[in-house]
């Protein structure tokens, strides 16, 4: 293969794509064919093994399974369709999908043009394949669907197509038909082409019969589902429409433009089949890829808004355009440091140059421009718009910082991440452990947005916190590992919130005399409830210039840091908004410290009286379980405060959703595996904030004035 450094291709011949899914369903094994296949490596990789390309963690490889996305860029030149025989550039994300990991699938997303969501033939659409699809709808993201393991028991093609439809709301566009299934699957028949491609002659699947003859038995459903995407792909399209009413048949070329078209404007979904696993139904795939799924040039522009005076910004993604790119990963790198992922939108970047982070507004030097492949890198002295590539030397860039060209600035949209959830002390083990974990931390907070440090004053202790306990069990396992961190770690806590209910009002004064200068504050907070999940807002009510604005600052930390410590049992305070709207000054006395001290008095009086309450994280839980322990498992969750949504039966076994909240949750895998003879599974994702009920907070206050955590 010619080396990439002598690649400069043109914009409409890049795909970048991610490969999206619930966990288990495929995604790194489908990749390392991708990557076989287009001899990017001329070796399979194997995750049981341990010896995949993408998974290249010693965490991922031991567990088998993926916890950080990981970027590749490999070459195709299309076997079919109207790019046949043209080489195109595919730069491909393989992202996590378990749900600890969602930030790692959050970011990817933001930067991608096209996505394959890839799905178990037995299981359908799973939990974590809802989540993620939801998030690529977020980011506008045009998708193939790979209906994976047609090869295993249960394998049911039909019925995956049906829940892509009534669990997703997709408009599925059924490409291509199965030969056989479970053990007897041999391939698929196109449907826009009537040719059947068979597997089976070649082990490693790299050759494979394409040919006319379709099995005798399935001609007529061919014709059948063909008729129906002929159908489908018409009715996107005005002039293929007009075509289709006078019964006259359009030709295979147009159809897969119009089929183009409406996949790049998320009215259809094509669906695939295969059998990554056992090297089947991969090149079409790739095919599609490359035929279905958008280049940069396809998306035209990206919009953001200028740094200073808020103004619409808009840039052509094109190399001639001003500089515009969004940093959307950092990743400390044993051998290189801090690289930070970037995927360019418009103009170009070059090794050596200056560039202007408009998030944070200050400028920042490019050492080295590096095209990466999972964890190996080749140097490049320059990338272009439509490219993924890592930085090494950027300094201060972080996750969702846009860096752009000083003279034109632009802040591109940035990336939103779920709250933690779940939280544990850790204590390093001796003074030298002491002194590595602050760094260890840090580092690992830049590489994560969902992963949060804070110290706990009253007991000495850190607290990280995450979005479930894997995630928290992999931080600790890293810091061991790779910062030769050794540390004593408390049993998971749950991260409860708190927040008021209604509004009122609290007056704060802190005057002192100490013979010479004094201290005086004084102030009036008025706190007002906010709907569930919007935050906390400041608001500077002061008319007149009762409180200078210079103490204004200062209310706004003290606020701060008092909603941060808690009043009601020392949790963290959300969905409020608090205004100053009185308050006096002195001036000779007043200081910044006496209105922090005034406004945090002031806070603790109106929160008081503002009826404080408590809320806690519930999940959305989902457990599979054969259908004879159905009634245990609910009963079980009943007892655990949750709300059961529903169930559905899916063969010999049930769904069970419901919501419960996480405090319930502790250890449930070993309760569901004992309840169940071990053959019921789960799986759970943070939903929402709701109230603790208020028997549950007596006993908590209880226990906390007990142990004397409040006054």
């Amino acid at each position: 293969m010619a080396d990439i450094k002598d690649r400069h291709f043109e914009q409409d011949k890049v795909r970048n794509i991610g490969i999206i899914a619930h966990i288990d369903a495929g995604k790194t094994t489908t990749t390392e064919r991708i990557l076989y296949y287009t001899g990017r490596t001329h070796k399979i990789g194997d995750i049981d093994e341990g010896t995949t390309v993408m998974d290249w963690m010693k965490e991922e490889r031991e567990r088998g399974i993926t916890i950080v996305s990981a970027a590749t860029t490999t070459f195709w030149t299309p076997t079919e369709g109207l790019l046949k025989g043209i080489e195109h550039r595919i730069n491909i994300i393989d992202t996590p999908g378990h749900v600890d990991f969602t930030a790692e699938v959050e970011r990817s997303l933001r930067v991608l043009d096209g996505g394959i969501t890839v799905l178990d033939a037995e299981e359908g659409v799973q939990s974590q394949s809802e989540t993620v699809w939801r998030q690529a709808d977020k980011y506008k993201v045009p998708r193939i669907c790979f209906v994976n393991k047609m090869d295993k028991l249960g394998a049911d093609f039909f019925a995956t197509v049906k829940s892509i439809e009534d669990r997703l709301g997709a408009n599925p566009a059924i490409m291509v038909l199965p030969i056989g299934s479970e053990q007897t699957y041999i391939g698929n028949v196109d449907l826009l082409t009537r040719k059947a491609y068979r597997w089976g002659s070649d082990e490693l699947g790299a050759k494979f019969d394409v040919a006319d003859d379709i099995p005798a038995e399935m001609r007529d459903q061919v014709e059948e589902f063909r008729h129906k995407l002929v159908e489908k792909i018409s009715e996107t399209d005005d002039s293929l429409i007009e075509k289709y009413l006078k019964s006259e048949e359009p030709t295979v070329e147009e159809l897969r433009r119009a089929l183009r078209r409406a996949v790049i404007s998320y009215k259809l979904v094509p669906i695939y089949a295969g059998s990554s696993l056992r090297n089947k139904g991969v090149q079409p795939l790739l095919d599609a890829v490359v035929e279905y799924l958008p280049s940069p040039a396809d998306l035209g522009e990206v919009h953001g808004h200028h740094p200073k005076t808020e103004a619409q910004e808009v840039r052509k993604l094109k190399e001639d355009e001003a500089l515009s790119g969004l940093a959307f990963k950092i990743q400390n790198d044993p051998h290189v440091g801090k690289l930070t992922y970037f995927r360019v939108y418009s103009g170009k970047l070059e090794s050596g140059s200056y560039v202007y982070n408009a998030t944070k507004d200050i400028k920042e030097r490019v050492g080295r421009l590096l095209l990466m492949h999972s964890n190996q890198r080749e140097e490049i002295k320059e990338a272009y718009a439509g490219e993924i590539i890592a930085v090494v030397g950027l300094k201060d860039t972080g996750t969702g910082d846009t860096l752009s060209d000083e003279a034109h600035p632009i802040v591109l949209e940035k990336i939103t991440f779920p709250e933690p959830v779940i939280s544990l002390a850790i204590e390093p083990k001796t003074k030298s452990d002491q002194e590595k974990l602050g760094m260890a931390l840090k580092r690992l907070m830049d590489e994560d947005p969902t992963f949060q440090v804070k110290a706990n004053h009253e007991t000495g202790q850190t607290i990280i916190s995450g979005v479930g306990e894997l995630q928290l069990e992999v931080k600790v396992h890293t810091m061991k590992e790779d910062f030769g961190v050794e540390a004593n770690v408390g049993a998971p806590q749950v991260a409860y919130k708190e927040t008021i209910k209604r509004q009122a009002s609290g007056e704060g004064k802190y005057i002192r005399q100490s013979g010479g200068r004094g201290q005086y504050g004084h102030c009036f907070l008025r706190v007002t409830p906010k709907p569930r999940g919007e935050g906390y807002e400041f608001k500077d009510e002061i008319k007149g210039g009762a409180i200078p604005s210079e103490f204004i600052i200062s209310i706004r930390k003290g606020i701060a840091e008092t909603m941060e410590n808690g009043i009601y049992l020392g949790y963290p305070m959300v969905d409020m908004d608090v205004a100053v709207y009185d308050g006096s000054f002195h001036e000779v006395d007043s200081s910044d410290i006496a209105f922090k001290i005034a406004a945090s008095k002031a806070l603790q009086v109106a929160c008081k009286a503002a009826d404080l309450t408590l809320l806690e994280p519930i999940m959305k839980v989902e457990v599979t379980t054969p259908s004879e322990f159905m009634g245990d498992v609910i009963g079980d969750l009943s007892a655990k405060r949750a709300q059961i949504i529903g169930t559905q039966e899916h063969g010999k076994a049930t769904i069970i959703l419901a919501m419960a909240p996480l405090a319930e949750l502790s250890d449930y895998a070993t309760t569901l595996r004992s309840m169940t003879q071990g053959r019921a599974s789960y799986y759970m994702e943070p939903s929402h904030y709701d109230e603790v009920p208020v028997n549950i907070q007596e006993q908590m206050k209880a226990a906390s004035t007990f142990t004397g955590r409040v006054e």
